[in-house]
């Protein structure tokens, strides 16, 4: 490791900053491939399902009282 460290340091700046974007970008792929992993696992499962049809409850009562009020409001049955 201390081999790289000092090839690392003997280049010049520039190309310091492009091993360091690279290496930003792939870090990146990588948790954002490990994130999507984890989410799909997480959704999928049962207990996430009920759980999300009990917070979307409340919404669709919302959208009732918000399509309701519009019908009274514009006369429609």
């Amino acid at each position: 490791m201390r081999k790289i460290i000092h090839h690392l340091r003997k280049q010049p700046e520039e190309h310091r900053r492009h091993i360091l974007h690279i290496t930003i970008v792939i870090v990146a792929i990588i948790m954002i491939i490990l994130w999507t992993y984890s989410l799909g696992k997480s959704i999928a499962s049962p207990d996430t399902k009920i759980k999300m049809k009990q917070d979307l409850q409340p919404f669709s009562v919302l959208k009732d009282n918000i399509v309701g009020g519009y019908k009274g409001v514009s006369g429609q049955n």
